[in-house]
This record gives structure tokens, sequence and C-alpha cells, in this order.
């Protein structure tokens, strides 16, 4: 099963000499976006959106992104995740009726008599 996410990405307290190598490795493991320099401090900042599969979790995903960046950095730094799933998001129908269209179409004509259509 695979479901579709937006994936937001902030990288901090990494080795600034391994900047390339970090965002390459962050591409290798998801569809990223271009990355950019985040604030004021030393990090690295993305978003993109793919597929998670095989029934991998978010906290999967989230270890198996870490564990790559950590391996380009040379050590520990400061990985967060932004995970969205984009499917089933809440959303609301709207449908308008007869009644709705006679309502504002007498709205729009009362606006015109009062010479403000």
């Amino acid at each position: 099963m695979s479901r579709f996410y937006n994936m937001g990405l902030e990288i901090t307290g990494y080795d600034p000499a391994r900047k390339e190598a970090i965002i390459d490795a962050a591409h290798e493991e998801w569809s990223f976006e271009a990355c950019w320099d985040g604030g004021d401090e030393n990090a690295i900042c993305s978003y993109g959106e793919d597929y998670l599969c095989g029934g991998e979790s978010e906290e999967e995903f989230t270890e198996r992104l870490s564990l790559a960046i950590w391996k380009a950095n040379g050590a520990y730094c400061e990985v967060t995740v932004d995970a969205t799933c984009l499917e089933n998001l809440p959303f609301e129908t709207h449908c308008l009726d007869e009644d709705d269209y006679q309502r504002l179409m007498n709205k729009i004509a009362e606006g015109a008599a009062d010479g403000n259509g």
C-alpha cells in the first residue's frame, strides 16, 4: 500500500563542509525540491511530495532519512521531518440549490436597481 505525502525537512547543526553531501543524501531518499538555507541559523530546509510505499510508516521514513543524512554528515545533526498525508484530507463540500440561485440573482437585480450593479 502506498500513501501520498508532503514531507517538510529541516536539518540543523550539520558540518557546513558536508552540506552538498547531505543534500545529495536527502534527495536519494525522497523527492525533495531544491534545498535552501533556513533563517539565521545553520539550517538546510526543503519539502517534497511523493509516496511512502511498502507499508513504510512516517516514523520509519524519518529513521531512514535521518540515517542517510547522518552518514553524509559523518556525525549527528538534528533532522526534523514534518509529514503530511495528502490523502483523505478534511474538506467541505458546497453545492447551491435553486433557492440559492434565486436569492443570488435577486441580490444582483436589487444591486442593479440601486445603481450598484
